[in-house]
């Protein structure tokens, strides 16, 4: 930062700096408000702080930010004024400001906002003057005193069971005058809660609420930065991969009032519908309120267009005439604003070619926009949003591949309430579709303990009175989110869309006792740890527990991966163990098996039996008898994953886990394994603790046991081999890849080659026929990838295991990095969790070395990746670029992954 530098930029209607290029700089908020004026929308002049200000604040404090933007705000400020007519700080025509945060991402509710900003006891008065409207001056007033002293003067509830002070006050003086609405306090009243606003900030904070506009005007702008680092900012920022290192811009903007009368309104709208991705204009808004209202749930909005209207009226269990009379659409009550309000939205969708999240204000029948942002949406909404918009003609194929996040098609993924569950569920309340899904889980009712419970592995609904941005936390963990008060855009609406998380909110049957930690829907009193189950899809609520049934994908579903296929050069295998996992993996459409892990087939019924009578042999005779009993087990079990992936690659990796693994640990586990084994306990606690290892992933594991006890290579891989040919016998095309784990010398891999050649050869004498196969290794200890072309030499292909791999490369158990691993992302060390997305400049780099070494050698060998960085797409586009063949993940993966690497042969 230097003092030549421009730090603030203008819009209005007479003048504009910025455009939606400049996103960077100007954040989204800020580059969008500019491009609206270019478009000639009608937006309030403004100017916009740049995202370069905040990175100065983050790093020098807030005197050097200061002496660099200090005139620059100033004029700014004349410019405002200039345009809208009025004086910022005067007494009788008073110009009044909103100032808000804006980071190059979206990030709703996370940041901080203040409105009303300029008031005090001489300009309310010149305000209700100049208005002609006392309520609406004191309104502005006491809404003003609460934002700035819960943003700027940090007055909170003092604990988590605590309501907001100031709302508490409200509700008192609306229970002392008999009213149900804070839209039914009288002038007087309001002018009382000011009074009594400033009564509290003086006890609570041992100071005065400012009355000096520029004080509160650079005490707002220094807690607008401030909350870039505030706690919600951070976590938020860690749940979608925004960089600390962005920022925020601050937006300085006239305040147009939607809280004027019976004319004025304020209201959110979707260019298409978040939730299910439905081309429909949709929306809310509230009569004589302020923007907060909509988003904070506090009052229960009115719905944008008389389609919708209906739509709420049938889920809410309204009548027509009901609704009508009492909760009328903007098509009804405004209806030129209404068309106004859909040219505007049709113009911005058609111009940013991507659905709008809009926020607007209505000021005594004047149109003003707030905002434009392309609008949060569920994972559903998304694909359907980008299908349509391609056929439509909006978007080419590259855009609507690109339009799709990959990790969002999880939610279409999982399962969905069984209809035969749901037949005989008892329903309980009912409220607003929010954001799709089903969730079953504990009623929790504090963002910490949800949090906490989520830890201990429980399945939990967060219940609130309406949610804040606060609770982001408690929302990210659990399953569902239910409210009893807000809309479809309130605040848990929308982040709960943007997580994908199954949320009903309004359900006004719901009497949330936080105090009590209850939930009580009639004469029921629900407790904390009560089951419940939400149908997002519906608003539904229902007692208990419902059981579920796989998700049916609809054919925007189908074509988006049909669309993938055409992109992408990756194949994308799955890790698959069984048979099911394998057909499911197929139905996804996973190109093979990139990993079958034989030892979770020991696990199941009497084969646990037959691998600890090995585990206590005595003698390799011993060993060969218990092995004897697992050969027809492993070859049934390889002739279904043959079965299941008829014609494509099935790589199944030999025996990799040290044997301790297979033998209990406590002592009561170890008297029972001897009373079913017939042997005696001290036996079994004797081969126990010849089997401890140290370091059990260094260990006694992997190629190390097949040298050891080479008579297991050989049973898996006759077990392997005449799976195959008695498959090919029942007209099945089977391709089988034998992997060799854990190598990291070429002798280490001879040795195990030997064993497996020698018992093909023997299997296809006795059969008197051949199968093709291949026989490769795991690349998982960087000394395998430093030799690789030596390994390249004998080794027909090569899979990275990089979850071993980062470990021995990086020095970290998996297991215990837990421990420390948010204090390295925390502090910078790694950007990402290196075994949630691949270290690129380590680990990958000997992948990458690891690839030219083996093609060196062997130009055509065969290489993947089957560890769990296989499913993440940051990983899959490495992995493109690193020159693979393919991708291996789990199961529910695969069209992450195809979608993934579809995006990655795009963007190269």
């Amino acid at each position: 930062m230097n003092a030549s530098s421009k730090f603030v930029y203008l819009f209005g209607s007479g003048r504009t700096e910025g455009g939606a290029e400049m996103k960077n700089l100007l954040g989204g908020k800020g580059a969008n408000l500019a491009e609206m004026c270019r478009l000639g929308i009608a937006v309030p002049s403004g100017f916009t702080i740049s995202t370069e200000a905040c990175t100065g604040f983050t790093q020098r404090g807030r005197a050097p930010v200061l002496a660099l933007i200090e005139a620059q705000v100033l004029q700014g400020v004349a410019f405002v004024e200039a345009e809208m007519g009025r004086k910022f700080g005067d007494a009788t025509n008073p110009l009044l400001l909103s100032v808000r945060s804006g980071a190059r991402a979206s990030m709703p509710g996370m940041m901080d906002t203040i409105l009303n900003l300029g008031l005090n006891d001489q300009a309310v008065l010149g305000l209700a003057a100049k208005a002609n409207n006392e309520r609406f001056a004191w309104d502005s007033y006491r809404r003003f005193i609460q934002m700035y002293g819960d943003v700027v003067m940090n007055l909170k509830p003092s604990s988590k069971e605590e309501h907001d002070p100031f709302e508490v006050i409200i509700d008192m003086l609306k229970e002392k005058r008999g009213v149900q609405l804070d839209t039914d306090l009288d002038a007087n009243d309001l002018q009382e809660l000011v009074q009594r606003f400033k009564s509290l900030i003086r006890a609570r904070t041992g100071h005065d609420f400012p009355t000096d506009p520029w004080e509160q005007l650079w005490g707002a702008i220094w807690a607008v930065f401030e909350s870039w680092n505030n706690d919600r900012a951070r976590v938020y920022r860690e749940l979608n991969d925004i960089p600390q290192s962005w920022g925020t811009a601050v937006n300085v903007q006239a305040m147009v009032f939607g809280n004027l009368g019976d004319h004025s309104a304020t209201g959110v709208a979707f260019s298409r519908d978040a939730g299910t991705g439905e081309d429909l204009f949709n929306g809310e808004f509230l009569v004589n309120a302020q923007g907060e209202d909509v988003v904070a749930g506090v009052r229960t909005p009115q719905q944008v267009s008389l389609l919708g209207s209906r739509r709420w009226a049938e889920l809410a269990q309204v009548n027509e005439a009901e609704r009508a009379h009492s909760f009328p659409s903007l098509e009804e009550l405004m209806p030129e604003i209404y068309a106004q309000l859909l040219h505007f939205e049709t113009t911005l969708e058609n111009h940013f070619k991507d659905m709008q999240d809009i926020e607007f204000t209505i000021q005594e029948g004047k149109l003003w926009m707030l905002q434009t942002r392309n609008g949060k949406r569920t994972g559903a909404a998304m694909v359907r949003i980008a299908m349509e918009m391609l056929q439509q003609g909006m978007i080419d194929e590259k855009t609507a591949l690109q339009r799709v996040s990959p990790d969002r098609l999880n939610e279409l993924l999982h399962p969905i309430f069984d209809p035969k569950a749901l037949a005989s569920a008892v329903p309980i309340a009912r409220g607003l579709p929010a954001s799709p899904g089903a969730a079953t889980g504990q009623i929790v009712f504090f963002a910490d303990e949800a949090e906490a419970w989520a830890k201990k592995g429980k399945a939990v609904i967060l219940v609130r009175q309406e949610t804040s941005p606060e609770d982001l936390r408690g929302m990210s963990v659990a399953k569902g989110i239910l409210t009893a008060r807000g809309g479809m855009t309130s605040h848990a609406a929308v982040v709960a869309r943007g997580m994908g998380k199954c949320c009903v909110s309004g359900a006004g049957a719901v009497h949330v006792d936080m105090k009590a930690r209850t939930m009580t829907i009639g004469a029921v009193d629900y407790a904390e740890g009560d089951w419940i189950s939400l149908n997002g899809s519906t608003g539904e609520v229902f007692e208990g527990k419902l059981t579920t049934k796989e998700a049916e994908l609809s054919g925007d579903f189908g074509r988006l991966m049909a669309l993938s296929d055409r992109y992408k050069r990756l194949e994308v295998r799955t890790n698959a163990d069984t048979p099911e996992e394998a057909r499911m993996a197929h139905s996804f459409g996973a190109t093979g098996i990139g990993l079958c892990r034989t030892e979770h087939m020991f696990f199941e019924g009497e084969r646990i039996v037959a691998v600890r009578e090995m585990i206590l042999a005595d003698d390799e005779a011993g060993r060969r008898k218990a092995l004897a009993k697992l050969l027809p087990i492993q070859r049934g079990d390889f002739e279904g994953l043959f079965a299941a992936m008829n014609g494509l690659p099935v790589t199944i990796r030999l025996l990799d886990p040290p044997l301790h693994e297979f033998v209990p640990q406590d002592d009561a586990s170890q008297r029972v394994m001897a009373a079913d084994m017939r042997v005696s306990l001290g036996k079994i606690k004797m081969r126990v603790d010849e089997l401890h290892e140290f370091n059990p992933m260094m260990g006694h594991r992997g190629c190390r046991l097949g040298i050891s006890y080479p008579e297991i290579t050989e049973m898996q891989a006759r077990a392997i081999l005449e799976a195959g040919l008695n498959m090919r016998a029942r007209g099945i095309d089977v391709k089988a890849e034998i992997m060799v784990p854990l190598v990291g010398t070429a002798r280490e891999f001879n040795l195990q080659a030997a064993v497996i050649r020698r018992v093909a050869d023997a299997v296809f004498a006795e059969r008197g026929e051949v199968l093709p196969y291949l026989l490769g290794t795991m690349i998982e200890t960087p000394r395998a990838a430093l030799v690789a072309d030596s390994i390249g030499k004998v080794a027909e292909f090569f899979s990275f295991g990089t979850n071993d791999l980062t470990q021995m490369t990086l020095g970290f158990s998996r297991d215990d990095a837990a421990k420390f691993l948010p204090d390295y992302l925390k502090n910078g060390v790694y950007d990402q969790d290196p075994f949630r997305s691949i270290d690129q400049s380590g680990v990958g780099m000997l992948v990458q070395m690891a690839v030219q070494k083996g093609r060196s050698v062997r130009p055509h060998i065969e290489v993947g990746v089957c560890g769990e960085h296989g499913g993440d797409p940051a990983s899959v586009a490495f992995f493109h670029r690193a020159g693979l063949d393919y991708v291996s993940c789990s199961p529910y993966r695969v069209p992450i992954a195809r979608l993934a690497a579809a995006q990655a042969a795009i963007a190269v």
